[in-house]
């Protein structure tokens, strides 16, 4: 049995949200002996923003909100103003959030509750995490920032005007997909590249080993491989992290393959997980050489947001797409799979983006591609081995190649029972 009348369901439901978002910022502020307002403060604004939007559309006009949050403003003026001569500048943060509260008590009377709710969660982790925040912020460089920059170019910026319709020979090429797979690849590495700068070499090699895998396995199987041939001692330590790295790139790939080609997901997931279990039980096998590894080098991985570096991946993504769908006309199944190999061996990520993006056209089998999928992955396995042995040398090699060869044939062992 109700006791809420009717027509009062809808004012109950929404005061309660907007008191509960009150509550919710309110609790965090409370927690800060600085901070201009605590619990009651935040549920009461957040209630008095429901309550004037209420006002405003049941016969106050629109300008009744406008007036509340002027009220509001005078009100946190008053009281700076009068606490101004006691206490030292303390910042503006709870006044903010306090307009910010209000503006959301509004936005539930009007039927946003739940992106009122959202915002509300995100207020809250903004300023709880101050401290964690302004750590992040110093660390940043001048680099750090213009690379997210570029990334807000590439994919804010051009990716939405360009053209969506297919071009050049068999349609193969469409400048939008292109560039959609530009700005994938470039934020999966940017995130790694972000961490790599942000935690550094103090974290351990298990860190380094999964952001180098995902901001780019070739160039921290490069690095370490370099590291192990000047510093005999951690040579083990490094063939850890090249393994880890090398078991990265299934995992990165398998998110964009379940992004771009969802149907493909199941037997990719097969073959990707027959690499990497034997890949992790070689990582973890090492794993107390790791801990006892000294000071470790940051692998030398170049701003993935870089137009040049992006319009580098998107030629060459475009290249190997014409020759994949050249190849298959040509020379059948066999064309796609020598595309596979020779893309595969230096670009592991336009090689199977290709493949998806054919598979997605109908142009590929499902068998065909998973297959394309494992020999560019392959490719890029031996095209790292040839890295680990030329550089890092017989010692490197020892160490580095069992697990290497493990998930190359994990993968081949995957593709058979697909």
């Amino acid at each position: 049995m109700s006791f809420v009348v009717p027509e009062l369901a809808v004012p109950v439901e929404a005061f309660a949200t907007a008191l509960g978002i009150g509550l919710l910022i309110g609790m965090e502020r409370e927690r800060r002996p600085d901070a201009a307002a605590g619990l009651r403060t935040f549920s009461l604004v957040a209630m008095l923003g429901c309550l004037f939007a209420m006002l405003g559309e049941t016969g106050g006009g629109p300008w009744l909100l406008a007036v509340g949050l002027v009220v509001l403003a005078a009100a946190m003026v008053a009281s700076n103003f009068s606490t101004q001569q006691e206490e030292k500048y303390r910042g503006f943060t709870s006044e903010a959030a306090i307009i910010v509260t209000y503006g959301l008590g509004a936005a539930v009377w009007y039927g946003y509750a739940t992106v009122a709710v959202m915002l509300a969660i995100a207020t809250t982790v903004l300023l709880y995490f101050k401290a964690e925040l302004k750590q992040f912020s110093e660390r940043m460089t001048a680099k750090d920032i213009n690379s997210m920059l570029q990334f807000a170019v590439l994919s804010l910026v051009i990716l939405p005007i360009l053209p969506a319709d297919d071009f050049g020979p068999y349609g193969a090429i469409n400048p939008r997909q292109v560039w959609w797979m530009v700005v994938l690849i470039s934020g999966l590495a940017l995130a790694g590249y972000l961490a790599l700068r942000i935690i550094g070499a103090r974290h351990g090699a298990a860190v380094l080993g999964i952001f180098g895998g995902l901001a780019s396995s070739t160039a921290t199987t490069m690095m370490f491989s370099r590291h192990a041939a000047e510093h005999g001692h951690l040579v083990r330590m490094s063939a850890i992290v090249i393994l880890i790295a090398n078991v990265m790139v299934m995992i990165r790939l398998g998110i964009i393959a379940g992004l771009v080609a969802p149907g493909l997901i199941g037997p990719i997931a097969v073959v990707f997980v027959c690499g990497i279990v034997p890949g992790v039980a070689m990582a973890a096998w090492g794993w107390k050489i790791l801990n006892a590894a000294g000071d470790l080098p940051m692998p030398e991985v170049r701003n993935p947001t870089e137009l040049k570096t992006a319009l580098s991946f998107g030629v060459l993504y475009a290249v190997v797409l014409l020759a994949a769908a050249w190849l298959q006309d040509v020379a059948g199944n066999s064309g796609l799979y020598i595309v596979a190999l020779v893309s595969g061996l230096t670009d592991a990520d336009a090689s199977v983006l290709s493949t998806l993006r054919m598979f997605n056209l109908e142009r590929v089998q499902f068998a065909d591609a998973v297959t394309a999928v494992t020999l560019a992955l392959i490719a890029n396995l031996i095209f790292k081995i040839g890295l680990v042995v030329s550089i890092g040398g017989r010692a490197l090699a020892r160490q580095a190649l069992p697990g290497l060869f493990a998930i190359g044939l994990g993968m081949g062992a995957g593709l058979l029972l697909v």
